[in-house]
């Protein structure tokens, strides 16, 4: 009876172990191990800054930041800076002096990016940013920011999916097709790099530009264009224009509403960027917005987090990074889709798996902070 219990104990205890085996470490101690410096105060702290409109596109970006840096036990605070420059600015500097260990900077203009985040790499800060490259002096033919990762959309392909769209939507025999654009800048990265394309389909003689319009403060990038559309727009009857290309998102809707309350549905829209706002307007108004050309804005967000992680854990990482891009045509849209679900029309759309994921300590990490919970 004795060998028995002997037994049965001794079976015990080492099932007993090898079940203690099987759960991970406590977060802090693999948050140490693999990020000593950033853990020396006792957490890794990161700030994500965004200079655009809190609209939906910002917030599943934010969520794309937010759920992947607490997945690995970070600490993530986002600042919402409503594209005003000079808030932006101030963010950042503020955000320098406190104890963050690392900054996602979002849409900071080319001409105080390089000064904004010089501070925060001279301090051993890590930074990642998108649509924020940090020129010195904005000049793209200069001295870059040593150490940052600059991530993009596919600004070019995103520029071809969209302008393509506006071609493939009118017989050849019409070109150049007439088309008003929707832009701001220069200076704003992204958009400068789209222009690039479309002063190439200006030049093949495929579209030909009747109008310019846009926001004079990109703080207000929908209701500016609005305006400066509208003003505009009783100019063109019907036939002078055959298409809108709206360079982002939001100035796009800005032309959509213009139309509407001008009752005109006779100008086609094709536009960059998507949101479940943008998914919704394009199902209420189908026969003008046509498509746009996106990527998933919360895979962008899980991207820069990723690599501000890998630059934590002492990993080598790109200069640059730019995410796929893919065409969302509203015609395969219904009322059931959202960007949850958005990937069951669009082949590829928001795919984590290989986007900086393949680091051992990253599951590690991730372990570790999801038995924490």
């Amino acid at each position: 009876m004795k060998r028995v219990l002997r037994f049965v104990l001794a079976a015990f205890v080492l099932t007993a172990f090898c079940a203690g085996a099987a759960f991970a470490a406590p977060v802090d101690d693999v948050l140490g191990k693999y990020m000593p410096k950033q853990m020396e105060d006792g957490a890794v702290k990161v700030a994500v800054v965004r200079n655009l409109a809190a609209g939906d596109h910002t917030q599943q970006f934010l969520e794309g930041c937010t759920s992947e840096g607490r997945a690995m036990g970070f600490i993530v605070d986002t600042f919402v800076t409503n594209g005003d420059n000079a808030q932006c600015q101030e963010t950042l500097a503020q955000v320098i002096q406190k104890d963050y260990d690392g900054i996602i900077l979002s849409h900071g203009e080319a001409g105080y990016t390089y000064d904004s985040l010089k501070p925060a790499t001279d301090k051993g800060m890590k930074v990642v940013t998108f649509d924020s490259i940090p020129y010195k002096d904005g000049d793209p033919n200069g001295e870059i920011l040593t150490g940052v990762t600059s991530t993009a959309q596919e600004d070019a392909k995103l520029a071809e999916l969209s302008l393509s769209s506006i071609v493939s939507n009118f017989p050849a025999g019409k070109q150049p097709i007439k088309v008003i654009r929707a832009w701001m800048g220069p200076g704003v990265p992204p958009l400068d790099r789209r222009q690039v394309i479309y002063d190439r389909y200006v030049k093949e003689g495929k579209i030909t530009e009747v109008a310019l319009v846009g926001p004079v403060d990109a703080s207000n990038a929908r209701g500016g264009t609005q305006d400066s559309f509208a003003a505009i727009l009783p100019k063109f009857p019907e036939g002078a224009v055959d298409a809108i290309w709206g360079s982002y998102d939001e100035l796009a809707k800005g032309c959509l509403q213009a139309l509407d309350d001008a009752g005109r549905t006779d100008i086609k829209l094709m536009s960059i960027d998507i949101s479940n706002d943008d998914i919704n307007l394009m199902l209420t108004h189908p026969d003008v917005w046509i498509s746009t050309a996106a990527v998933d804005p919360k895979l962008i967000g899980i991207a820069d987090m990723r690599l501000l992680a890998a630059k934590f854990a002492g990993e080598e990482t790109p200069d640059t990074y730019n995410l796929d891009a893919q065409l969302v045509k509203t015609s395969e849209l219904d009322e059931s889709i959202n960007m949850t679900n958005i990937v069951s029309v669009v082949n590829g759309w928001g795919q984590e798996k290989g986007v900086f994921d393949s680091y051992p300590w990253m599951a590690e990490l991730k372990e570790a902070a999801a038995a924490a919970k």
